[in-house]
Protein backbone atom coordinates (compact mmCIF):
# COMPACT_ATOMS: atom_id res chain seq x y z
CA UNK A 1 0.00 0.00 0.00
CA UNK A 2 1.52 3.47 -0.71
CA UNK A 3 1.46 6.48 1.77
CA UNK A 4 -1.98 7.47 0.12
CA UNK A 5 -3.61 4.34 0.93
CA UNK A 6 -2.26 4.56 4.60
CA UNK A 7 -3.66 7.98 4.94
CA UNK A 8 -7.32 6.62 3.53
CA UNK A 9 -7.18 4.19 6.06
CA UNK A 10 -6.03 5.49 9.03
CA UNK A 11 -7.80 8.81 8.58
CA UNK A 12 -11.08 6.84 8.01
CA UNK A 13 -11.00 4.30 10.81
CA UNK A 14 -9.73 7.60 13.03
CA UNK A 15 -12.54 9.64 12.04
CA UNK A 16 -15.37 6.89 12.78
CA UNK A 17 -13.96 5.56 15.92
CA UNK A 18 -13.33 9.13 17.18
CA UNK A 19 -17.03 10.66 16.26
CA UNK A 20 -18.64 7.45 17.59
CA UNK A 21 -16.72 8.14 20.75
CA UNK A 22 -17.55 12.05 20.84
CA UNK A 23 -21.23 11.32 19.87
CA UNK A 24 -21.64 9.44 22.90
CA UNK A 25 -19.42 10.60 25.71
CA UNK A 26 -20.79 10.25 29.33
CA UNK A 27 -23.72 7.64 27.78
CA UNK A 28 -22.27 4.82 29.14
CA UNK A 29 -22.55 5.85 32.99
CA UNK A 30 -25.50 3.66 34.02
CA UNK A 31 -26.52 0.08 32.81
CA UNK A 32 -29.48 1.39 30.80
CA UNK A 33 -26.90 3.89 28.59
CA UNK A 34 -24.41 0.93 28.21
CA UNK A 35 -26.55 -1.90 27.02
CA UNK A 36 -29.21 0.02 25.26
CA UNK A 37 -28.62 3.63 24.77
CA UNK A 38 -31.03 4.96 26.88
CA UNK A 39 -33.55 4.01 24.25
CA UNK A 40 -32.90 6.82 22.27
CA UNK A 41 -32.04 5.71 18.70
CA UNK A 42 -34.08 7.00 15.09
CA UNK A 43 -34.85 4.77 12.85
CA UNK A 44 -32.13 5.43 10.36
CA UNK A 45 -29.45 4.71 12.74
CA UNK A 46 -30.94 1.63 13.54
CA UNK A 47 -31.78 0.37 10.32
CA UNK A 48 -28.09 0.93 9.38
CA UNK A 49 -26.86 -0.65 12.44
CA UNK A 50 -28.71 -3.50 12.14
CA UNK A 51 -27.25 -4.19 8.41
CA UNK A 52 -24.04 -3.42 9.55
CA UNK A 53 -24.17 -5.86 12.38
CA UNK A 54 -25.06 -8.82 9.34
CA UNK A 55 -22.45 -7.62 7.08
CA UNK A 56 -18.93 -8.37 8.24
CA UNK A 57 -15.84 -8.08 6.98
CA UNK A 58 -16.49 -11.56 6.08
CA UNK A 59 -19.66 -10.52 3.76
CA UNK A 60 -16.89 -8.33 1.85
CA UNK A 61 -14.56 -11.24 1.60
CA UNK A 62 -16.23 -13.65 0.67
CA UNK A 63 -18.93 -12.71 -1.18
CA UNK A 64 -17.45 -11.43 -3.98
CA UNK A 65 -15.58 -14.77 -3.97
CA UNK A 66 -18.48 -16.44 -4.16
CA UNK A 67 -19.92 -14.82 -7.23
CA UNK A 68 -16.84 -14.86 -8.72
CA UNK A 69 -16.58 -18.86 -8.64
CA UNK A 70 -20.42 -19.53 -8.38
CA UNK A 71 -22.45 -16.98 -10.02
CA UNK A 72 -25.12 -14.44 -8.62
CA UNK A 73 -27.19 -17.68 -7.31
CA UNK A 74 -26.13 -16.54 -3.45
CA UNK A 75 -28.57 -13.36 -3.14
CA UNK A 76 -31.46 -16.21 -2.86
CA UNK A 77 -30.01 -16.69 0.35
CA UNK A 78 -31.68 -13.74 1.48
CA UNK A 79 -35.08 -13.84 0.04
CA UNK A 80 -36.75 -14.82 3.36
CA UNK A 81 -35.22 -11.85 4.84
CA UNK A 82 -38.13 -9.21 3.97
CA UNK A 83 -41.09 -11.73 5.41
CA UNK A 84 -39.05 -11.74 8.57
CA UNK A 85 -39.17 -8.29 9.36
CA UNK A 86 -42.41 -8.00 8.61
CA UNK A 87 -42.87 -10.72 11.23
CA UNK A 88 -40.78 -9.46 13.60
CA UNK A 89 -41.99 -6.23 13.97
CA UNK A 90 -45.52 -7.21 13.96
CA UNK A 91 -44.61 -9.74 16.88
CA UNK A 92 -41.22 -9.89 18.62
CA UNK A 93 -41.47 -6.13 18.76
CA UNK A 94 -44.54 -5.43 20.85
CA UNK A 95 -43.66 -8.21 23.09
CA UNK A 96 -39.95 -6.89 24.03
CA UNK A 97 -40.98 -3.20 24.57
CA UNK A 98 -43.90 -4.64 26.52
CA UNK A 99 -41.47 -6.87 29.08
CA UNK A 100 -38.81 -4.11 28.56
CA UNK A 101 -36.25 -6.42 28.16
CA UNK A 102 -32.58 -6.36 28.08
CA UNK A 103 -32.23 -9.29 26.61
CA UNK A 104 -34.32 -11.05 24.16
CA UNK A 105 -33.55 -14.68 26.90
CA UNK A 106 -35.34 -13.25 29.60
CA UNK A 107 -38.60 -13.25 28.09
CA UNK A 108 -38.42 -17.06 28.24
CA UNK A 109 -37.94 -17.14 31.70
CA UNK A 110 -41.18 -15.12 31.83
CA UNK A 111 -43.10 -17.46 29.60
CA UNK A 112 -41.68 -20.87 30.80
CA UNK A 113 -38.81 -21.24 33.66
CA UNK A 114 -35.34 -20.59 34.36
CA UNK A 115 -33.53 -23.25 32.96
CA UNK A 116 -35.38 -22.28 29.74
CA UNK A 117 -34.14 -18.93 29.48
CA UNK A 118 -30.58 -20.33 30.14
CA UNK A 119 -30.67 -22.47 27.80
CA UNK A 120 -31.38 -20.24 24.80
CA UNK A 121 -28.96 -17.82 26.34
CA UNK A 122 -26.17 -20.46 26.56
CA UNK A 123 -26.71 -21.67 22.87
CA UNK A 124 -26.40 -18.05 21.47
CA UNK A 125 -23.03 -17.62 23.92
CA UNK A 126 -21.82 -20.69 22.39
CA UNK A 127 -22.56 -19.61 18.62
CA UNK A 128 -22.17 -16.14 18.73
CA UNK A 129 -19.13 -16.30 20.82
CA UNK A 130 -17.30 -18.60 18.08
CA UNK A 131 -18.63 -16.67 15.28
CA UNK A 132 -16.93 -13.52 16.73
CA UNK A 133 -13.80 -15.26 16.45
CA UNK A 134 -14.47 -16.44 12.61
CA UNK A 135 -15.33 -12.66 12.56
CA UNK A 136 -12.04 -11.46 13.43
CA UNK A 137 -9.94 -14.00 12.13
CA UNK A 138 -11.28 -13.49 8.68
CA UNK A 139 -10.11 -10.18 7.81
CA UNK A 140 -7.17 -10.34 9.73
CA UNK A 141 -5.84 -13.79 8.06
CA UNK A 142 -6.24 -12.67 4.92
CA UNK A 143 -5.19 -8.70 4.80
CA UNK A 144 -1.96 -10.43 6.40
CA UNK A 145 -1.27 -13.03 3.70
CA UNK A 146 -2.42 -10.24 1.12
CA UNK A 147 -0.13 -7.37 2.72
CA UNK A 148 2.20 -9.08 4.34
CA UNK A 149 1.14 -7.91 7.87
CA UNK A 150 2.06 -9.84 10.64
CA UNK A 151 -1.00 -11.77 11.43
CA UNK A 152 -0.89 -11.90 15.30
CA UNK A 153 -0.48 -8.10 15.85
CA UNK A 154 -3.16 -7.42 13.00
CA UNK A 155 -5.59 -9.58 15.14
CA UNK A 156 -4.95 -8.21 18.46
CA UNK A 157 -5.02 -4.46 17.16
CA UNK A 158 -8.32 -5.03 15.49
CA UNK A 159 -9.62 -6.88 18.75
CA UNK A 160 -8.37 -4.05 20.98
CA UNK A 161 -9.44 -1.30 18.82
CA UNK A 162 -13.16 -2.29 18.83
CA UNK A 163 -12.80 -3.86 22.47
CA UNK A 164 -11.62 0.16 23.61
CA UNK A 165 -15.13 1.53 21.66
CA UNK A 166 -17.30 -0.84 22.54
CA UNK A 167 -16.59 -0.95 26.42
CA UNK A 168 -15.41 3.22 26.58
CA UNK A 169 -19.37 3.97 24.32
CA UNK A 170 -21.55 1.39 25.10
CA UNK A 171 -24.59 0.23 22.88
CA UNK A 172 -24.88 4.04 21.65
CA UNK A 173 -21.37 3.98 20.60
CA UNK A 174 -21.74 1.09 18.63
CA UNK A 175 -25.21 2.17 16.61
CA UNK A 176 -23.28 5.37 16.14
CA UNK A 177 -20.26 4.09 14.41
CA UNK A 178 -21.97 1.57 12.93
CA UNK A 179 -23.62 4.86 10.84
CA UNK A 180 -20.76 5.81 9.61
CA UNK A 181 -19.07 2.61 8.64
CA UNK A 182 -22.13 0.89 6.94
CA UNK A 183 -22.02 4.44 4.32
CA UNK A 184 -18.26 3.66 4.02
CA UNK A 185 -19.00 0.32 3.24
CA UNK A 186 -21.72 1.05 0.89
CA UNK A 187 -19.85 3.87 -0.83
CA UNK A 188 -16.67 1.71 -0.97
CA UNK A 189 -18.19 -1.25 -2.98
CA UNK A 190 -19.99 1.22 -5.59
CA UNK A 191 -17.00 3.24 -6.26
CA UNK A 192 -15.53 -0.42 -7.19
CA UNK A 193 -17.84 -1.49 -9.29
CA UNK A 194 -17.38 2.08 -11.08
CA UNK A 195 -13.67 1.61 -11.23
CA UNK A 196 -13.93 -2.28 -12.77
CA UNK A 197 -16.30 -1.11 -15.40
CA UNK A 198 -13.82 1.66 -16.05
CA UNK A 199 -10.42 -0.98 -16.47
CA UNK A 200 -12.58 -3.54 -18.82
CA UNK A 201 -11.22 -3.02 -22.52
CA UNK A 202 -12.52 0.00 -24.31
CA UNK A 203 -14.38 -1.87 -26.86
CA UNK A 204 -16.66 -4.12 -23.91
CA UNK A 205 -19.68 -2.15 -22.28
CA UNK A 206 -20.74 -2.47 -19.13
CA UNK A 207 -24.00 -4.34 -21.01
CA UNK A 208 -21.42 -7.04 -22.85
CA UNK A 209 -19.91 -7.30 -19.85
CA UNK A 210 -23.05 -8.71 -18.38
CA UNK A 211 -23.70 -10.80 -21.63
CA UNK A 212 -20.20 -12.76 -20.74
CA UNK A 213 -21.05 -13.33 -17.35
CA UNK A 214 -24.37 -15.01 -18.62
CA UNK A 215 -22.69 -16.84 -21.12
CA UNK A 216 -20.20 -18.55 -18.63
CA UNK A 217 -22.98 -19.22 -16.67
CA UNK A 218 -22.55 -16.30 -13.63
CA UNK A 219 -26.31 -14.63 -14.15
CA UNK A 220 -27.85 -17.45 -12.09
CA UNK A 221 -29.78 -15.01 -10.13
CA UNK A 222 -32.97 -17.46 -9.46
CA UNK A 223 -33.63 -20.51 -9.71
CA UNK A 224 -36.82 -22.42 -9.07
CA UNK A 225 -34.93 -26.27 -9.05
CA UNK A 226 -36.26 -28.07 -5.74
CA UNK A 227 -33.28 -29.81 -4.61
CA UNK A 228 -32.21 -30.07 -0.43
CA UNK A 229 -28.75 -31.06 -0.89
CA UNK A 230 -28.46 -27.64 -3.29
CA UNK A 231 -27.32 -24.94 -0.66
CA UNK A 232 -29.25 -22.05 -2.91
CA UNK A 233 -32.15 -21.49 -5.00
CA UNK A 234 -35.86 -19.98 -3.82
CA UNK A 235 -37.56 -22.68 -1.91
CA UNK A 236 -34.29 -22.59 0.41
CA UNK A 237 -34.27 -19.23 0.27
CA UNK A 238 -37.93 -18.21 1.40
CA UNK A 239 -38.22 -21.23 3.94
CA UNK A 240 -34.45 -21.86 5.23
CA UNK A 241 -33.50 -18.30 5.06
CA UNK A 242 -36.88 -16.80 6.66
CA UNK A 243 -36.44 -19.28 9.24
CA UNK A 244 -32.60 -17.94 9.34
CA UNK A 245 -33.74 -14.44 9.29
CA UNK A 246 -36.16 -14.71 12.15
CA UNK A 247 -34.18 -16.44 14.17
CA UNK A 248 -31.35 -13.99 13.88
CA UNK A 249 -33.35 -10.78 13.96
CA UNK A 250 -35.77 -11.73 15.99
CA UNK A 251 -33.89 -14.29 18.69
CA UNK A 252 -29.86 -13.24 18.55
CA UNK A 253 -29.11 -10.84 21.17
CA UNK A 254 -26.77 -9.16 18.93
CA UNK A 255 -29.09 -7.64 16.75
CA UNK A 256 -32.37 -7.70 19.69
CA UNK A 257 -29.77 -5.35 20.94
CA UNK A 258 -29.69 -3.01 17.91
CA UNK A 259 -33.82 -2.10 17.77
CA UNK A 260 -33.98 -2.35 21.39
CA UNK A 261 -32.26 0.90 21.15
CA UNK A 262 -35.39 2.43 19.44
CA UNK A 263 -36.64 5.62 21.13
CA UNK A 264 -40.43 4.01 20.76
CA UNK A 265 -41.83 0.80 18.60
CA UNK A 266 -42.34 2.85 15.85
CA UNK A 267 -38.95 3.30 15.11
CA UNK A 268 -37.66 -0.45 15.56
CA UNK A 269 -40.20 -1.24 13.07
CA UNK A 270 -39.14 1.34 10.70
CA UNK A 271 -35.15 0.24 11.40
CA UNK A 272 -36.17 -3.64 10.75
CA UNK A 273 -38.33 -2.80 7.63
CA UNK A 274 -35.41 -0.60 6.34
CA UNK A 275 -33.32 -3.63 6.66
CA UNK A 276 -35.63 -5.44 4.69
CA UNK A 277 -35.98 -3.03 1.84
CA UNK A 278 -32.38 -2.84 1.20
CA UNK A 279 -30.90 -5.85 2.53
CA UNK A 280 -31.07 -7.76 -1.14
CA UNK A 281 -29.83 -4.94 -3.47
CA UNK A 282 -26.76 -4.10 -0.96
CA UNK A 283 -26.07 -8.15 -1.16
CA UNK A 284 -26.87 -8.03 -5.34
CA UNK A 285 -24.24 -5.37 -5.35
CA UNK A 286 -21.28 -6.77 -3.34
CA UNK A 287 -21.66 -10.14 -5.54
CA UNK A 288 -22.22 -8.01 -8.86
CA UNK A 289 -18.59 -6.77 -7.89
CA UNK A 290 -17.79 -10.61 -7.92
CA UNK A 291 -19.39 -10.72 -10.91
CA UNK A 292 -17.07 -7.91 -12.79
CA UNK A 293 -13.76 -9.02 -11.55
CA UNK A 294 -14.70 -12.28 -13.15
CA UNK A 295 -15.46 -10.61 -15.97
CA UNK A 296 -12.55 -8.45 -15.90
CA UNK A 297 -10.69 -11.73 -15.63
CA UNK A 298 -11.58 -13.16 -18.84
CA UNK A 299 -10.36 -10.07 -20.63
CA UNK A 300 -7.34 -9.64 -18.24
CA UNK A 301 -4.92 -13.34 -17.02
CA UNK A 302 -5.89 -13.65 -13.49
CA UNK A 303 -2.98 -15.76 -11.27
CA UNK A 304 -3.30 -19.19 -11.41
CA UNK A 305 -3.61 -18.63 -7.57
CA UNK A 306 -4.78 -15.80 -5.81
CA UNK A 307 -3.62 -16.58 -2.45
CA UNK A 308 -0.15 -15.32 -3.37
CA UNK A 309 1.95 -16.43 0.00
CA UNK A 310 0.84 -19.80 -0.75
CA UNK A 311 2.29 -19.79 -4.42
CA UNK A 312 5.11 -19.01 -2.99
CA UNK A 313 5.61 -21.67 -0.55
CA UNK A 314 5.10 -23.66 -3.21
CA UNK A 315 7.96 -22.70 -5.20
CA UNK A 316 10.39 -23.82 -2.22
CA UNK A 317 9.16 -27.45 -2.61
CA UNK A 318 10.16 -29.95 -5.35
CA UNK A 319 6.86 -30.02 -7.16
CA UNK A 320 8.13 -26.11 -7.68
CA UNK A 321 9.01 -27.34 -11.31
CA UNK A 322 5.79 -29.10 -11.93
CA UNK A 323 3.74 -25.68 -10.59
CA UNK A 324 5.86 -23.42 -12.82
CA UNK A 325 4.84 -25.58 -16.09
CA UNK A 326 1.23 -25.27 -15.15
CA UNK A 327 1.39 -21.86 -14.86
CA UNK A 328 2.72 -21.43 -18.66
CA UNK A 329 0.19 -23.54 -19.26
CA UNK A 330 -2.26 -21.26 -17.74
CA UNK A 331 -1.24 -18.33 -19.49
CA UNK A 332 -1.30 -19.85 -22.40
CA UNK A 333 -4.87 -20.85 -22.05
CA UNK A 334 -5.97 -17.27 -20.60
CA UNK A 335 -4.75 -16.21 -23.86
CA UNK A 336 -7.16 -18.31 -25.65
CA UNK A 337 -9.99 -17.79 -23.59
CA UNK A 338 -9.36 -14.06 -24.41
CA UNK A 339 -10.22 -14.40 -27.52
CA UNK A 340 -12.98 -16.00 -27.56
CA UNK A 341 -14.55 -13.73 -25.22
CA UNK A 342 -13.46 -11.12 -27.59
CA UNK A 343 -15.10 -12.65 -30.32
CA UNK A 344 -18.36 -13.57 -28.40
CA UNK A 345 -18.53 -9.70 -27.74
CA UNK A 346 -18.08 -9.09 -31.33
CA UNK A 347 -20.37 -11.60 -32.18
CA UNK A 348 -23.15 -10.43 -29.64
CA UNK A 349 -22.70 -6.63 -30.98
CA UNK A 350 -22.80 -7.86 -34.98
CA UNK A 351 -25.96 -9.29 -33.56
CA UNK A 352 -24.99 -12.68 -36.01
CA UNK A 353 -26.78 -15.38 -34.07
CA UNK A 354 -25.32 -18.73 -35.58
CA UNK A 355 -21.55 -16.91 -34.45
CA UNK A 356 -22.80 -15.96 -31.18
CA UNK A 357 -24.08 -19.41 -30.66
CA UNK A 358 -20.52 -20.65 -31.92
CA UNK A 359 -18.40 -18.41 -30.04
CA UNK A 360 -20.47 -18.97 -26.88
CA UNK A 361 -19.50 -22.94 -26.68
CA UNK A 362 -15.72 -21.93 -27.52
CA UNK A 363 -15.85 -19.62 -24.65
CA UNK A 364 -17.07 -21.92 -22.52
CA UNK A 365 -15.17 -25.14 -23.42
CA UNK A 366 -12.17 -22.21 -22.72
CA UNK A 367 -13.60 -21.85 -19.07
CA UNK A 368 -13.84 -25.42 -18.52
CA UNK A 369 -9.78 -25.90 -19.88
CA UNK A 370 -9.34 -23.33 -17.55
CA UNK A 371 -11.00 -24.68 -14.51
CA UNK A 372 -9.46 -28.55 -15.35
CA UNK A 373 -5.83 -26.31 -14.78
CA UNK A 374 -6.98 -24.57 -11.77
CA UNK A 375 -7.78 -27.97 -10.13
CA UNK A 376 -4.58 -29.79 -11.26
CA UNK A 377 -2.88 -26.88 -9.67
CA UNK A 378 -4.37 -27.24 -6.63
CA UNK A 379 -3.89 -30.88 -6.42
CA UNK A 380 -0.07 -29.94 -6.86
CA UNK A 381 -0.27 -27.31 -3.57
CA UNK A 382 -1.93 -30.13 -2.33
CA UNK A 383 1.03 -32.74 -2.89
CA UNK A 384 3.70 -29.76 -2.15
CA UNK A 385 2.24 -28.69 1.10
CA UNK A 386 -0.13 -31.63 2.65
CA UNK A 387 -2.85 -29.71 4.91
CA UNK A 388 -2.72 -26.55 3.30
CA UNK A 389 -5.65 -24.54 2.25
CA UNK A 390 -6.21 -24.61 -1.63
CA UNK A 391 -9.41 -22.99 -1.72
CA UNK A 392 -8.62 -19.39 -2.09
CA UNK A 393 -11.96 -17.24 -2.79
CA UNK A 394 -11.66 -15.64 0.02
CA UNK A 395 -8.42 -14.07 -1.86
CA UNK A 396 -9.86 -13.00 -5.46
CA UNK A 397 -11.49 -9.96 -4.64
CA UNK A 398 -9.14 -8.42 -1.97
CA UNK A 399 -6.18 -9.79 -3.91
CA UNK A 400 -7.84 -7.85 -7.57
CA UNK A 401 -8.19 -4.76 -5.09
CA UNK A 402 -4.67 -4.63 -4.12
CA UNK A 403 -3.25 -5.21 -8.33
CA UNK A 404 -5.75 -3.67 -10.31
CA UNK A 405 -7.05 -0.51 -7.54
CA UNK A 406 -5.41 2.83 -8.48
CA UNK A 407 -3.77 4.50 -5.16
CA UNK A 408 -5.95 5.77 -3.05
CA UNK A 409 -8.81 3.16 -3.36
CA UNK A 410 -6.79 0.65 -1.82
CA UNK A 411 -7.00 2.22 1.34
CA UNK A 412 -10.47 2.91 0.78
CA UNK A 413 -11.51 -0.77 -0.22
CA UNK A 414 -9.30 -1.66 3.05
CA UNK A 415 -10.92 0.46 5.01
CA UNK A 416 -14.56 -1.25 3.90
CA UNK A 417 -13.06 -4.68 4.82
CA UNK A 418 -11.78 -2.99 8.63
CA UNK A 419 -15.01 -1.43 9.38
CA UNK A 420 -17.31 -4.37 8.26
CA UNK A 421 -15.05 -6.42 10.50
CA UNK A 422 -15.53 -3.47 13.85
CA UNK A 423 -18.98 -3.51 13.07
CA UNK A 424 -20.05 -6.89 13.17
CA UNK A 425 -17.26 -7.35 16.40
CA UNK A 426 -18.85 -4.70 18.16
CA UNK A 427 -22.19 -5.85 17.99
CA UNK A 428 -21.60 -9.10 18.91
CA UNK A 429 -19.44 -8.52 22.06
CA UNK A 430 -22.10 -5.72 23.09
CA UNK A 431 -24.49 -8.99 22.95
CA UNK A 432 -22.61 -10.99 24.37
CA UNK A 433 -21.23 -9.08 27.41
CA UNK A 434 -25.24 -8.02 27.65
CA UNK A 435 -26.11 -11.72 27.75
CA UNK A 436 -23.58 -13.21 30.18
CA UNK A 437 -24.28 -10.21 32.00
CA UNK A 438 -28.51 -10.05 32.44
CA UNK A 439 -29.10 -13.92 32.34
CA UNK A 440 -26.22 -15.35 34.25
CA UNK A 441 -24.20 -12.59 36.35
CA UNK A 442 -27.52 -10.66 37.77
CA UNK A 443 -30.18 -13.54 37.50
CA UNK A 444 -27.97 -16.36 38.63
CA UNK A 445 -24.63 -14.95 40.92
CA UNK A 446 -25.64 -11.56 42.06
CA UNK A 447 -29.45 -10.80 42.43
CA UNK A 448 -29.11 -8.11 44.19
CA UNK A 449 -26.21 -6.44 42.59
CA UNK A 450 -26.56 -2.47 42.44
CA UNK A 451 -26.76 -0.60 39.21
CA UNK A 452 -23.05 0.29 39.57
CA UNK A 453 -21.55 -3.44 40.07
CA UNK A 454 -23.91 -4.51 37.22
CA UNK A 455 -22.47 -2.09 34.87
CA UNK A 456 -18.84 -2.69 35.87
CA UNK A 457 -20.14 -6.68 35.58
CA UNK A 458 -21.29 -5.92 31.63
CA UNK A 459 -17.84 -3.84 30.73
CA UNK A 460 -16.13 -6.57 32.19
CA UNK A 461 -17.73 -9.09 30.51
CA UNK A 462 -17.62 -7.23 27.20
CA UNK A 463 -13.80 -7.12 28.09
CA UNK A 464 -13.55 -10.81 28.50
CA UNK A 465 -15.43 -11.89 25.26
CA UNK A 466 -13.37 -9.44 23.45
CA UNK A 467 -10.41 -11.48 24.81
CA UNK A 468 -11.93 -14.55 24.05
CA UNK A 469 -12.49 -13.42 20.36
CA UNK A 470 -8.91 -12.41 19.73
CA UNK A 471 -7.79 -15.72 21.27
CA UNK A 472 -9.98 -18.03 18.96
CA UNK A 473 -9.02 -15.91 16.12
CA UNK A 474 -5.43 -16.23 17.04
CA UNK A 475 -5.72 -20.79 17.02
CA UNK A 476 -8.49 -20.51 14.33
CA UNK A 477 -7.58 -21.94 10.07
CA UNK A 478 -9.34 -20.74 7.17
CA UNK A 479 -12.48 -22.64 6.44
CA UNK A 480 -13.63 -22.76 3.07
CA UNK A 481 -15.52 -19.89 2.31
CA UNK A 482 -15.83 -17.90 5.44
CA UNK A 483 -19.18 -16.27 4.66
CA UNK A 484 -20.72 -19.95 4.55
CA UNK A 485 -18.62 -21.25 7.64
CA UNK A 486 -20.62 -18.63 9.62
CA UNK A 487 -23.93 -18.99 8.33
CA UNK A 488 -23.33 -23.05 8.60
CA UNK A 489 -22.23 -22.41 12.42
CA UNK A 490 -25.64 -20.36 13.09
CA UNK A 491 -28.00 -22.43 11.49
CA UNK A 492 -26.56 -25.63 13.56
CA UNK A 493 -28.43 -23.29 16.47
CA UNK A 494 -30.93 -20.92 15.13
CA UNK A 495 -33.35 -23.29 14.38
CA UNK A 496 -33.59 -24.20 17.74
CA UNK A 497 -33.45 -21.33 19.60
CA UNK A 498 -36.15 -19.85 17.10
CA UNK A 499 -38.49 -23.09 18.06
CA UNK A 500 -37.93 -21.79 21.49
CA UNK A 501 -39.46 -18.50 21.15
CA UNK A 502 -42.39 -19.57 18.27
CA UNK A 503 -43.44 -22.58 21.35
CA UNK A 504 -43.39 -19.12 23.90
CA UNK A 505 -45.54 -16.76 21.81
CA UNK A 506 -47.95 -19.22 20.18
CA UNK A 507 -48.46 -22.68 21.72
CA UNK A 508 -49.36 -21.31 25.31
CA UNK A 509 -50.31 -24.95 26.53
CA UNK A 510 -46.47 -26.20 26.26
CA UNK A 511 -44.89 -25.03 29.29
CA UNK A 512 -41.12 -25.00 30.32
CA UNK A 513 -39.63 -28.83 31.23
CA UNK A 514 -41.64 -30.27 27.73
CA UNK A 515 -39.80 -27.43 25.69
CA UNK A 516 -36.33 -27.57 27.21
CA UNK A 517 -36.29 -31.43 27.13
CA UNK A 518 -37.89 -30.64 23.04
CA UNK A 519 -34.73 -27.75 22.47
CA UNK A 520 -31.78 -30.42 23.91
CA UNK A 521 -33.69 -33.56 21.56
CA UNK A 522 -33.63 -31.05 18.86
CA UNK A 523 -30.21 -29.50 18.84
CA UNK A 524 -28.43 -33.04 19.06
CA UNK A 525 -30.99 -34.36 16.18
CA UNK A 526 -29.35 -30.87 13.80
CA UNK A 527 -25.75 -31.82 15.17
CA UNK A 528 -26.23 -35.36 13.92
CA UNK A 529 -27.80 -34.43 10.65
CA UNK A 530 -24.91 -31.85 10.23
CA UNK A 531 -22.75 -34.60 11.11
CA UNK A 532 -24.26 -37.50 8.76
CA UNK A 533 -26.28 -36.06 6.21
CA UNK A 534 -25.89 -34.06 3.09
CA UNK A 535 -29.01 -31.71 3.71
CA UNK A 536 -28.03 -27.92 2.94
CA UNK A 537 -27.05 -26.35 5.92
CA UNK A 538 -30.13 -23.65 5.02
CA UNK A 539 -32.49 -26.22 5.93
CA UNK A 540 -31.45 -27.20 9.42
CA UNK A 541 -32.86 -23.97 10.33
CA UNK A 542 -36.25 -25.52 9.56
CA UNK A 543 -35.93 -28.72 10.77
CA UNK A 544 -34.11 -27.71 14.03
CA UNK A 545 -37.56 -25.06 14.46
CA UNK A 546 -40.24 -27.96 13.71
CA UNK A 547 -38.59 -30.15 15.73
CA UNK A 548 -38.84 -28.00 19.03
CA UNK A 549 -42.52 -27.33 18.00
CA UNK A 550 -43.49 -30.85 17.51
CA UNK A 551 -41.44 -32.39 20.13
CA UNK A 552 -42.48 -30.17 22.36
CA UNK A 553 -46.67 -30.97 21.74
CA UNK A 554 -45.78 -34.23 21.89
CA UNK A 555 -43.82 -34.01 25.53
CA UNK A 556 -46.57 -31.44 26.81
CA UNK A 557 -48.88 -34.48 26.43
CA UNK A 558 -46.56 -37.20 27.40
CA UNK A 559 -44.95 -35.46 30.49
CA UNK A 560 -46.85 -35.97 34.44
CA UNK A 561 -48.94 -32.97 35.03
CA UNK A 562 -49.59 -31.97 31.22
CA UNK A 563 -53.37 -31.42 32.33
CA UNK A 564 -52.47 -28.94 34.62
CA UNK A 565 -52.77 -26.18 32.33
CA UNK A 566 -49.74 -23.65 31.06
CA UNK A 567 -47.64 -20.95 33.05
CA UNK A 568 -49.14 -17.68 31.73
CA UNK A 569 -47.90 -15.94 28.89
CA UNK A 570 -47.20 -12.35 29.90
CA UNK A 571 -47.01 -10.82 26.44
CA UNK A 572 -50.46 -10.87 25.85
Amino acid sequence: MTLLDWLVLIGTTAFIVGWGLWRTRGESTTTEGFLRGGHEMRWPTIGLSVMATQASAITFLSVPGQAYEDGMRFVQFYFGLPIAMVIISAVFVPIYYRLNVLTAYEYLESRFDLKTRLLGALLFLIQRGLASGITLYAPSIILSAIFGWPLEPTIVLMGALVILYTVTGGSKAVSQTQKQQMVVMLGGMAVAAIVIVWKLPENVSFGQAVDVAGALGRMNVVSFNLDFQDRYNVWSGITGGLFLSLSYFGTDQSQVGRYLTGRSITESRLGLLFNGVLKIPMQFLILFVGLLVFVFYQFTAPPLLFNQPLRARVQATAQAGEFAALEEKWAQVQAEKRVEAERYVAAREAGDGSAEASSRERLQAAARTAETVRKEAKAVVSRALPGSETKDSDYIFISFVKDWMPSGLVGLLVTVILAAAMSSISSELNALGATTTVDFYRRVIRRDATDRQFLVASKLCTVLWGFVAIAFASFASLLDNLIQAVNILGSLFYGTVLGLFLVAFFLRRVRGNAVFLAALLSQGGVLGLFTFSGIGYLWFNVIGCALVVVLGVILQALLPGSRSGAKPAHDT
